[in-house]
């Protein structure tokens, strides 16, 4: 169970979910080519989880001194799992990860590809080990790779297949899939800074620099609610622009997505202690989920 909580299985569950449903439930709905068999389709879910594993292992390990402060109850490595240990799994989890992208990029004839893992695996290392410290600059980066998880499966999958006959299509494919990845990036950009809020107290004393520290938690919390607000209006946007035809579609948005969103901005505006704030982190997950989950909307309106 010590190892299960280190690879933190649940968020490894969301990314598999994630790119799961990206290639059998958005592409079929537009009738997209890919190029990925299913075997090679499921080395491309295993080297991404690897490096997130990785990336995890390496954040619990740099992570030790605030964690003891703010969830001394959860700290693993050092008490559970020895620190010696977390490293040789971090190594390990990367490698296999690195090199299935290696072969993956070679499968589908694009080695340049293979850049990709490496830069990713590098920069969740350098985010633990330093950007993690740094105000918004840190939030930003582990967003990014975050959406990453999802624009990969467009990588490896549209663009090797892509030609002058298909390419319009692909292109609209690879926009769709983005838009889901904008998304990805804007709830988990407003999530660690709300995470940010609850771990104050060990981030000051670690000696970080982060949001909640350089403008105090009222403030950052009334920042929070204007990127929750800044979020919700773009899916409305969006919901209004591409999907006004699909009354299925807005009212799965409006109950599951821009409802909990106005929910959480209200709770930011009232939210006092760290149990507060860690509940409008599990809300802005659940809306997560429900995001990635409204993929399968497309296979009923198209």
């Amino acid at each position: 169970m010590n190892l299960l909580n280190l690879i933190r299985w649940k968020n490894l569950l969301m990314i598999a979910l994630t790119q799961i449903l990206i290639k059998y439930a958005l592409f079929p709905a537009f009738a997209i080519e890919t190029t990925l068999n299913p075997l090679h389709f499921f080395l491309l879910i295993l080297a991404t989880l690897c490096i997130a594993v990785g990336g995890y292992i390496i954040n619990y390990i740099y992570d030790i001194e605030t964690d003891a402060i703010n969830k001394p109850e959860k700290v693993i490595v050092g008490i559970k799992i020895e620190e010696n240990t977390a490293n040789t799994l971090y190594i390990l989890f990367t490698f296999i990860g690195v090199c299935l992208g290696f072969y993956l990029s070679h499968k589908v004839g694009r080695p340049p590809f293979f850049g990709l893992f490496v830069i990713i695996a590098a920069a969740l290392y350098v985010y633990a080990s330093y950007l993690k410290q740094i105000a918004v600059f840190g939030n930003i980066v582990i967003s990014i790779l975050v959406a990453s998880s999802l624009l990969i499966v467009g990588v490896f999958e549209l663009i090797p297949i892509m030609t002058i006959e298909n390419k319009n299509v692909q292109s609209i494919m690879l926009k769709v899939l983005t838009d889901f990845a904008i998304f990805a990036f804007l709830i988990n950009f407003i999530r660690e800074i709300v995470n940010d809020i609850q771990d104050v107290d060990g981030d000051y004393k670690a000696g970080m620099q982060t949001l909640p520290i350089l403008f105090g938690k009222t403030r950052t919390s009334k920042v929070t609610m204007v990127l929750t607000l800044i979020t919700i209006i773009i899916i409305l946007y969006y919901v209004i622009t591409f999907l006004y035809m699909h009354t299925e579609a807005i009212i799965y948005f409006l109950i599951t997505i821009v409802g909990p969103l106005i929910y959480v901005v209200i709770k930011l505006f009232t939210a006092e202690n760290n149990m507060h704030f860690k509940h409008i982190s599990l809300m802005l997950k659940i809306v997560m989920l429900f995001g990635i989950l409204s993929m399968l909307l497309y296979k009923l309106i198209l």
